[in-house]
């Protein structure tokens, strides 16, 4: 099967969703959250989305994640993961309680699709609450499912819906080979990031290849006549003046993180930074980067 058929395939019997003048989405991807660790490139930016989450579940909007929310090559203990970043868990389950929540997987946290993986390893999260001092176990995703597409349906005529996905499905290697290379990360690429080597088989850390993978996802978007939107290769991505392909960037950037908010049927690419006061007192800042782009 080629890429083409591959990403087809993605969305056969999707989701949908409305996409009409009150729908708010926020589209986020590839968190990559780890276990803690020096090897967990969420951790820098850990605070920044939390902020960012806060202010999107007051302001009403359905977070939809684009899939690698977890680094589940690198680890295998997603109960870890969800140790180390309880604060997170604990926040998207408000959102699930409103049913305002909705998980794509990528090839990191591809055995998310795995219904059994998923009842086990992402039920309950660790919590000290209230004047309880003991740690106890607490309802996290319960009957959480994690979707290879969604499709915002868009409700005015001749208008284009919109196609979410992860996008790893036009590279055979994190798609249909996708367990071979999840085996080299652990053990071969991970030990080596440590002395400076990059994993060549990374849309997000190889130009060539990232090149290569946006051009398939513009191609398919454009024979297809959808907007498609997608993460993977770390690249935030949002113009006018190509209305067929976007990408939300990812949360593991240097020093910020990247979203893309769509509210009365625009899009926005925002960016979540540190800034400083004249004071010298840092605090979380939202920047608007690109848009609004209408979406029609």
């Amino acid at each position: 099967m080629g890429y083409y058929s591959r990403l087809s395939k993605s969305f056969e019997g999707a989701l949908r969703l409305p996409l009409d003048n009150c729908s708010k989405y926020i589209l986020i991807s590839d968190c990559h959250r780890g276990t803690g660790t020096t090897n967990d490139n969420f951790l820098k930016n850990q605070n920044l989305y939390f902020a960012a989450l806060q202010h999107y579940y007051k302001m009403g909007y359905t977070y939809i994640e684009l899939g690698d929310g977890d680094e589940l090559w690198e680890n295998r203990s997603m109960g870890q993961i969800i140790e180390a970043h309880g604060n997170v868990f604990w926040l998207l389950s408000l959102f699930q309680k409103q049913n305002r929540l909705y998980m794509l997987y990528g090839n990191h946290d591809m055995i998310k699709k795995n219904k059994h993986y998923t009842s086990k390893s992402c039920s309950t999260y660790p919590c000290c609450c209230g004047t309880n001092p003991h740690w106890e176990n607490k309802p996290l995703l319960p009957d959480m499912v994690f979707h290879s597409g969604i499709i915002l349906e868009n409700n005015t005529p001749d208008s284009r819906d919109v196609y979410l996905t992860h996008g790893h499905q036009v590279d055979l290697f994190n798609s249909t080979l996708w367990r071979l290379n999840c085996f080299l990360v652990r053990y071969l690429w991970k030990p080596l990031e440590h002395y400076g080597v990059l994993d060549p088989t990374s849309a997000a850390k190889n130009y060539t290849r990232k090149r290569k993978t946006e051009e398939r996802l513009h191609h398919w978007a454009k024979q297809e006549d959808h907007i498609l939107i997608t993460g993977h290769t770390h690249r935030p991505a949002l113009s006018e003046e190509d209305t067929y392909y976007y990408n939300s960037g990812s949360c593991v950037h240097p020093r910020c993180i990247t979203c893309l908010e769509i509210e009365h049927k625009q899009i926005r690419l925002i960016k979540w930074t540190l800034a400083t006061r004249p004071d010298m007192s840092l605090y979380v800042t939202r920047e608007l980067l690109a848009g609004p782009v209408p979406l029609e």
